[in-house]
């Protein structure tokens, strides 16, 4: 019975370890994606409307779309598929850059960030199963009426026990902490594209009504 409870602790131990690792691959993941999705700035966007904005004046959508081609920032993305996406009409481009946003951005951003909520409530989880898988060996060492309950080992068992609860409050509490730290960042990242994307559309749509056949 022993060797059962030994080798349930080791795979407990293991997947504290697992799941915290998995924790911090997905917190890590998440800031990545933030950052590569946002001007540093409200002025370094700015630059970019204005560079953009400077052959859209002329009716020069190639060119403009090609200031867009091949940065992976937001709104450098959705200003490129409004030009891309021009002869449809302004209306339904719009409302075209605005799901994409939704679905590409901000939805695979949530997606991602429902892995770390998930770890935050499974470690716990399996911390409270070593807890309790702790106290069943300390309490069947107890129920043996032939043998000899060594203090020490019964307090290994129960410092085991608490050792599991610690483990998952120790990685539940930092991601809390960091999940909502990054959804500061994505409300403050999707501020500044809707912002940006809000510019930049006012000028297209000047475009394209002065440069309608282009």
């Amino acid at each position: 019975m022993d060797f059962i409870f030994d080798l349930a602790g080791y795979i407990i131990y293991l997947c504290m370890f697992l799941i915290a690792m998995w924790g911090a691959f997905c917190v890590v993941i998440v800031g990545a994606r933030v950052r590569q999705k946002q001007f540093q700035t409200e002025e370094a966007q700015n630059e970019f409307l204005q560079a953009v904005e400077v052959p859209l004046s002329r009716g020069e959508f190639e060119p403009a779309a090609e200031v867009c081609e091949g940065d992976r920032r937001a709104t450098c993305q959705l200003a490129e598929l409004a030009i891309r996406n021009r002869k449809i009409g302004y209306g339904k481009v719009k409302q075209l850059i605005n799901d994409r946003f939704q679905r590409d951005v901000l939805q695979d951003l949530e997606y991602r960030l429902s892995w770390v909520y998930t770890v935050i409530k499974v470690a716990p989880m399996v911390g409270l199963l070593g807890t309790v898988l702790g106290m069943m060996k300390a309490f069947a060492k107890l129920a043996d009426p032939n043998a000899t309950v060594e203090v020490s080992k019964l307090a290994q068992d129960i410092q085991f026990a608490l050792i599991t609860t610690s483990l998952g409050l120790a990685i539940a509490v930092p991601l809390v902490l960091c999940t909502a730290y990054i959804n500061v960042r994505i409300r403050k990242m999707e501020d500044l594209v809707l912002y940006g994307a809000n510019q930049f559309l006012e000028v297209f749509k000047e475009a394209t009504i002065r440069f309608p056949t282009k």
